[in-house]
């Protein structure tokens, strides 16, 4: 029988990704991000009030998708995130049996646009505010 392993996440960037690069032998270095994501999901209690209630995931990408994920990754930015559950075990110096489970992501898109820069001498800026009436029909 085959099995499938297989996660889909749509979460917000919980700090910005720790980056590990690993020497090789005689190869390019292999580099390692890592990072939480929480996935925020809205019900109703039974006195029908809405909660939210947050899980956090770790993250772990691989070679080129962790230059990618140090590159565009920060704190608070929405990702869709694909991959594949991964378990591991082991003993930490102080003896103790310690247990993870991570999703290694195979694919990682960003949702939330990049925190824009001050407009630079946009003169439109001036004029264009929330409280400002559309333009009108434009031939365009």
């Amino acid at each position: 029988m085959i099995g499938v392993n297989k996660v889909i996440l749509v979460g917000n960037v919980g700090r910005t990704p720790d980056v590990v690069t690993f020497p090789s032998d005689g190869a390019t270095p292999v580099k390692k991000a890592s990072f939480p994501l929480a996935t925020t999901e809205a019900r109703r209690n039974r006195d029908n009030e809405r909660v939210e209630i947050t899980e956090w995931h770790n993250i772990v990408c691989w070679r080129g998708l962790a230059d990618v994920a140090e590159r565009i990754l920060t704190k608070g930015a929405q990702i869709y995130v694909e991959g594949k559950l991964q378990s591991r075990s082991w003993e930490d110096k102080d003896g103790n049996k310690r247990h993870v489970t991570e999703v290694v992501a195979d694919n990682i898109l960003l949702l939330s646009k990049r925190q824009q820069e001050e407009p630079r001498n946009n003169p439109l800026m001036d004029i264009l505010t929330p409280e400002t009436e559309p333009l009108g029909d434009l031939p365009f």
